[in-house]
């Protein structure tokens, strides 16, 4: 480490502690208050002992640079909860701390088995309003729970009871309270040079001895329920005595029953709130963080703390983002937070007992006021978010008013229900088009392609995108449903398919049925291989019974191959399939029809004769070369190699065409690969050799080249119809220039 990035992390870790710290000691207070007015100070310690173990082993394990880990709301949202609820149920303190240490051990064990297991980076994506619900029903909790101690009620006076009680509020508690929460939120507004909580905090024990020079009642530690009070004891001595807690007879098996729901709920929110911050983190420094060594980090570090009696925590926003602005480098900068916690802890200690209540409340009060999502609020404003916000609001009341656990499964459980509410919404059938609009890549004859064109409304193709579940099934049956009474041929492209189930195979099914008892077929192209769900479809229509051999279904690898097979189909049907029949002669080719035979004989004179094997190749990209081939008999088909990919399929020729005119026009070499798809016998016809015979012949060059553009334009002219197709298709509007 260079001294530059020593300097950074020294001073990003030091302003990171002045933020945590603050934050800690009132989260501890927040915990230890439900046990007793006695044990407020032990909540101090506790959150400084939490900073301490976190700063230290988080950052050194972790991995994630810059990044700080702290005592935070969502512990002390959960942890403040458990006392409460024992200490109504009449729990002696001792087996209360136990229980919260346990629970803390177990949370830390569970984000290890999270991070080993690789479960981190799909907490990462959590859905948002599950997230934002409970981030606002932490801050929530934080608040409502912190007014009492605002007011100056009674300690382990509850909301309610401060509330109804005005008489037992003290005003100068509110005063002091009031003036921390005016300089918790303002202090930014003016500086950033002193961290906000640091600020507050200064101006909250400045206020208290303010108002103790006029009543000297307020100097003493004893009785006094404004401020933190005596430590009872050393820093030694609060390890010591929490370490004789755990051989204590309240540690029975229902005890370890009862921690593994709060543990859980605390382990998936202090990983979420960890992972939230490194994306966060990851966004300003473009970097890439480990979720998984990160949990396993966060783990063992919420383990040590909760060993040593401290609070558990996780990565939080605000100590990080200031740890980031003060020119922190390193992992170093954490550990140097910690490290600094601990001098702090050692140095101070003492002076914790003169920390006002109501300053720790103020500022715990502007914390939980930020951590609610107020922008999600806007969602009110769009019928298409209204409900994203309900699943909000869902998750924010079910935490107020049972528990963070009930609240986590409410919000996944309205997450799923909306996420299946969309796929159901968006429409499954990406493009329509029929066998008049689109055709396969292989190159007709002008008399093949008015025969295509006359039977092209027998075939309907639809390209399917999306889910196809049960969901989606009614949906894709009725666009699907006009098209099996009239169609002899309904091709489904597969292509950008996510997801298929039963259900959606049992209604193919009868749509097949359906189109088997009209003799129609059923084609499917494009299957995917694998689905993002690891299925093989191929084998799942194999496996449900789609595809068998006695059905009318067929599958292809891709649509070329369906809509070439369908041609196929039509054309036999109306006596022009050619790739069996005998060889042409040359007079048999349009582009030759009606020379003189003498003509002909000088350009025959000149021509070679080539046979292929289907799979052969005739040349390939890259090959030099001037030849025009003219198909005798057979089909061949031109491809474009692609690096590390299956070759893409560009057209195929058959039985009276011609390929290759390209090299034969401007002799640059070949662009593509020709590889005979059938036995084919082949003209080949040199442009040098050419250009001898047609020095003698000028109206065979005209005739020749004037043919070669006929064709060309006749190509280029179905090419464009399948473009405006798929324009059409897609939804975009045509220019009338674009329809002529």
């Amino acid at each position: 480490m260079n001294a530059r990035a020593l300097l950074g992390d020294l001073w990003g870790g030091l302003g990171a502690m002045l933020v945590a710290l603050p934050s800690a000691i009132a989260f501890g207070v927040t915990i230890f208050s439900a046990l007793g007015a006695s044990h407020a100070a032990q909540g101090a310690v506790a959150g400084m002992l939490g900073a301490v173990a976190l700063g230290l082993i988080a950052s050194s394990l972790g991995g994630t640079r810059r990044l700080i880990s702290a005592p935070c709301a969502p512990a002390a949202a959960v942890l403040a909860a458990v006392a409460v609820e024992l200490a109504q149920e009449g729990a002696a303190p001792e087996g209360t701390l136990v229980m919260l240490a346990l629970i803390g051990l177990a949370a830390g064990a569970m984000q290890v088995v999270f991070g080993a297991l690789g479960i981190g980076r799909l907490i990462k994506y959590m859905p948002y309003p599950v997230v934002s619900g409970y981030l606002s029903g932490v801050g929530l909790i934080i608040i409502l729970s912190q007014v009492p101690r605002f007011l100056g009620a009674p300690r382990g006076a509850t909301l309610w009871s401060a509330a109804a009680a005005p008489g037992q509020w003290l005003w100068q508690g509110i005063a002091v309270g009031a003036v921390t929460v005016a300089v918790m939120a303002l202090a930014p507004r003016l500086t950033k040079a002193v961290p906000a909580t640091i600020l507050a905090l200064g101006a909250g024990v400045a206020a208290y001895f303010g108002l103790a020079a006029a009543d000297r009642s307020l100097l003493e530690l004893a009785g006094n329920a404004l401020v933190v009070g005596p430590l009872g004891g050393s820093g030694e001595g609060f390890l010591a005595a929490g370490a004789a807690r755990w051989g204590a007879a309240w540690l029975q098996p229902e005890t370890l029953a009862r921690v593994l729901v709060p543990a859980a709920t605390l382990a998936v929110l202090l990983s979420i709130d960890t992972l939230k911050t490194c994306v966060v983190l990851d966004t300003l420094t473009r970097t890439r963080h480990d979720p998984n060594r990160e949990l396993l980090g966060q783990g063992a570090a919420n383990i040590a703390a909760s060993a040593i009696g401290g609070v558990p925590g996780a990565g939080t926003m605000g100590a990080t983002l200031v740890n980031l602005s003060s020119g922190a480098q390193t992992r170093a900068s954490g550990a140097i937070a910690g490290a600094l916690a601990l001098a702090a802890f050692l140095a101070l200690g003492n002076l914790i007992a003169w920390l006002p209540i109501a300053a720790l409340a103020g500022i715990l009060i502007v914390i939980g006021v930020r951590m609610i999502d107020w922008a999600s609020i806007a969602f009110l404003r769009n019928r298409s978010t209204m409900l994203d916000f309900a699943v909000i609001a869902a998750v924010v009341i079910v935490a107020e008013t049972w528990s963070l656990v009930a609240a986590s499964a409410v919000g996944v459980a309205l997450a799923v229900l909306l996420f299946i509410r969309e796929q159901v919404g968006a429409t499954v059938v990406h493009r329509r088009s029929t066998g008049a609009q689109t055709f396969s890549r292989q190159v007709r004859l002008p008399v093949e392609m008015k025969a295509l064109q006359a039977h092209g409304e027998e075939t309907a193709i639809f390209e399917l995108q999306g889910s196809l579940f049960f969901g989606t099934t009614d949906q894709l049956y009725d666009a699907l449903e006009p098209e099996l009474k009239t169609r002899r041929y309904v091709i489904l492209d597969m292509q950008r398919v996510q997801s298929f189930d039963i259900t959606a195979a049992h209604m193919l099914e009868q749509v097949e049925d359906m189109l088997s008892e009209r003799g129609a077929f059923l084609l499917f192209s494009d299957l995917p291989r694998s689905l993002p769900s690891g299925r093989d479809i191929q084998r799942y229509f194999d496996e449900v019974g789609l595809v068998r051999a006695e059905h009318r279904v067929r599958v292809f690898d891709e649509l070329d191959n369906a809509l070439e097979w369908v041609e196929e189909r039509v054309l036999q049907e109306e006596s022009l399939a050619r790739a069996l029949e005998a060889p042409l002669e040359l007079r048999e080719f349009d582009v030759f029809a009606g020379r003189k035979e003498e003509t002909l004989a000088a350009l025959d004179a000149c021509l070679e004769r080539r046979a292929y094997k289907a799979g052969e190749k005739v040349f390939a990209a890259g090959d030099t070369g001037d030849e025009l081939y003219l198909i005798r008999r057979g089909a061949v088909r031109i491809v474009l190699p692609l690096r590390g990919r299956e070759p893409h399929h560009l057209a195929t020729f058959a039985r009276g065409n011609f390929f290759g005119e390209m090299s034969f026009l401007d002799r640059e070499p070949r662009s593509a690969d020709a590889v005979a798809f059938t036995d084919a016998d082949l003209f080949v016809l040199s442009r040098a050799r050419f250009d001898e015979v047609a020095a003698g012949h000028k109206r065979l060059a005209m005739q020749l080249f004037g043919g070669l553009a006929r064709v060309l334009a006749i190509r280029l002219r179905y090419a464009n119809a399948e473009v405006r197709a798929l324009r059409s298709g897609s939804g975009l509007e045509l220019t009338p220039q674009s329809k002529t």
